[in-house]
């Protein structure tokens, strides 16, 4: 037991060192913390965090924007559609005899008269037929008139002046037949317009029925569209239509209504609308894919917001309106649009300003700074910038 002892007191020592430590350690801490809140207490002293500081900063950061005034105009709704442009009047013209081609007058393309020789097939039979035909009612008219003379002085029978008068008659009509052969044999325009097809080459054979030429007149071009029954409500004969090119969408003239079926397709429910263009350009061809936009409605007096101004959250539309230095967030009730103009219906008064570029980084209260629109082509980018910090 004796031997023990010195070990004993070695590790009494060694826990009463240890606790002196801790308490040591607990007082050091204690005195650091009390100086940190006597300094945070004194006048001068440091507001905010840094990371508070950050935080609060763009509070007061002027966000770029561009600005638009509200004015008063004219604005229409339009019921769209889209058709090809086709020629009223176009046929395919057809043989009518049989022959070789001999001649050709015209290629696509040109311009023609009514009437006007496009081609002419070999004729030299018909022209001789013609010519026998020509002798043979030259002799029998002669004939008949030597007997109608006898016949009053009745020198000859009833009988014959009758046989001589038949045989006059069918002279004269088989004159007529020559003729007719011949003419057949000679292509010509139905009307006046322009040379679209050219289906037949020199010295080609063709019999009755082939298909020679397609004449087309350009003037005017329509286009036929199909509107629902209830889109046709309230159109009239010569309403205006805006006609655009698809191929350039900067060609743009006009049309109008030119009639408007009386009865409504069974199968489609639709009502056949046809549209004449008036005044195209030379570079709309016939046969061009076009958009239709028939005014429907009219409001000459409408307040008029840039579309680029117009926020849409679901069912709900607002713009952000300049007010100093300052922008205020205003719901609108939205009516008819037409290209990058919006009716306002309530919310806006002309004369107003509002945000068309920079809105990605506004909310109520938020203070702007108003640069011309060339400027502001990245003006959402900036607010961005601008935010994050």
């Amino acid at each position: 037991m004796k031997a023990r002892w010195p070990d004993r007191r070695i590790r009494v020592l060694a826990v009463v060192l240890m606790i002196l430590g801790a308490g040591a350690a607990a007082a050091g801490w204690s005195l650091r913390r009390h100086r940190a809140v006597r300094a945070a207490a004194a006048p001068g002293a440091a507001a905010l965090p840094a990371s508070n500081k950050t935080m609060a900063e763009p509070e007061k950061t002027a966000i770029p924007v561009s600005v638009a005034v509200i004015v008063r105009g004219s604005i229409s709704s339009y019921i769209t559609s889209t058709a090809n442009l086709v020629p009223e009047q176009e046929v395919k013209i057809l043989a009518e005899a049989e022959g070789r081609v001999a001649e050709l007058h015209v290629e696509e393309g040109n311009r023609v008269g009514r009437g006007q020789i496009l081609a002419a097939l070999a004729h030299e039979d018909a022209e001789i037929a013609l010519k026998k035909a020509e002798l043979r009612s030259a002799s029998t008219r002669s004939a008949y008139e030597r007997v109608a003379s006898l016949l009053v002085d009745n020198l000859v029978s009833r009988e014959a002046y009758d046989r001589a008068a038949f045989e006059n008659e069918v002279a004269g009509q088989e004159l007529a037949e020559a003729r007719f052969k011949l003419e057949k044999t000679f292509i010509r325009a139905p009307f006046g317009g322009h040379i679209t097809d050219r289906s037949i080459k020199l010295g080609q054979h063709v019999r009755p029925g082939d298909i020679l030429f397609t004449v087309s007149d350009f003037d005017p071009l329509i286009a036929r569209i199909y509107l629902p029954e209830k889109d046709v409500y309230g159109l009239q004969e010569a309403r205006e239509v805006r006609i655009t090119l698809k191929a350039n969408e900067t060609t743009r003239f006009h049309g109008r209504i030119r009639q408007i079926s009386p009865v409504v397709d069974t199968g489609t429910g639709t009502v056949k609308i046809t549209v004449e263009a008036t005044a195209t350009p030379p570079e709309v061809r016939p046969g061009a894919f076009v958009t239709l936009d028939i005014v429907r409605e009219v409001h000459p007096q409408a307040v008029l917001v840039p579309r680029e101004a117009v926020i849409r959250e679901l069912q709900d539309s607002y713009v952000f309106v300049a007010r100093g230095d300052m922008v205020e967030k205003r719901p609108v009730s939205l009516g008819l649009e037409e290209g990058g103009r919006i009716e306002a219906i309530s919310g806006l008064s002309p004369g107003e300003r509002v945000i068309v570029a920079g809105q990605g980084g506004l909310r109520q209260g938020s203070m702007i700074k108003v640069i011309p629109i060339r400027e502001a082509s990245d003006l959402g980018a900036v607010a961005a910038r601008t935010i994050s910090g």
